[in-house]
């Protein structure tokens, strides 16, 4: 029984593993687990599907997706394989979503998902730090959209995003919040206005013209003559 914890030997059956001896347990589990996920995801690729791929996700030179490798998995076998290594560490996350390979990067973000599900407050605001730091590698929008709403959507969603993003430098943020600000006026006006109450005079140009373009002319020229 000893030799079995300590990992000097197999134990007799997985099945005699997974129910007496917790992975945590095996020094060797862990890796085993990230050998496994990459295995097993190898020998369900459909070369066929790789070359769709390559030319769906636009990969050639200069174009979004350079460098990107596919297996051709569909994601149905991908989210089996991820809900089977739920378990897996973040740090073996983070080596998977540092592959060239497209595949091995989603599935590792469906495990995060799946991680992040299960946590509490303080746990989940660990798994979002490790997603934003691991944003030079969710560089694929099948990444973004199968994560992103799940993990930092779900984070952000009784938290006041466009006086998080007010100051934000990006022209592409000053856009997107400003519109989002619009899309709220649409439903309830009162609710704008009291933001841009507050905030109008700090406002990025461009934010706030996407944000007042539902305005009449009066207003407009009120909240752009600051």
């Amino acid at each position: 029984m000893n030799g079995i914890i300590t990992g000097s030997r197999r134990p007799a059956s997985n099945q005699l593993q997974k129910h007496f001896y917790p992975c945590k347990l095996y020094t060797t589990c862990m890796a085993n687990d990230l050998k496994n996920i990459k295995e097993e995801l190898q020998e369900i690729q459909d070369p066929e599907k790789a070359k769709i791929l390559l030319k769906f996700f636009k990969t050639g030179k200069g174009q979004y997706g350079e460098g990107d490798i596919f297996l051709g998995i569909k994601v149905p076998e991908q989210r089996k394989i991820a809900e089977k290594y739920s378990s897996i560490t973040l740090d073996d996350i983070g080596q998977l979503l540092k592959s060239n390979i497209h595949e091995f990067r989603l599935t590792s973000l469906l495990i995060l998902v799946l991680k992040y599900k299960k946590e509490d407050f303080n746990r989940k605001k660990e798994i979002v730090d490790f997603y934003l730091s691991n944003m030079e590698n969710i560089n694929n929008w099948d990444l973004v959209d199968s994560s992103a709403p799940y993990i930092l959507g779900d984070f952000l969603l009784d938290k006041d995003i466009a006086e998080i993003l007010l100051l934000d430098k990006h022209d592409l943020i000053h856009k997107a919040v400003g519109w989002m600000l619009r899309e709220i006026g649409k439903r309830d006006d009162r609710i704008e206005e009291e933001f841009l109450g507050k905030h109008y005079r700090r406002m990025p140009r461009t934010m706030l013209r996407y944000a007042i373009e539902n305005f009449d002319d009066d207003k407009r020229k009120f909240y752009l003559s600051r």
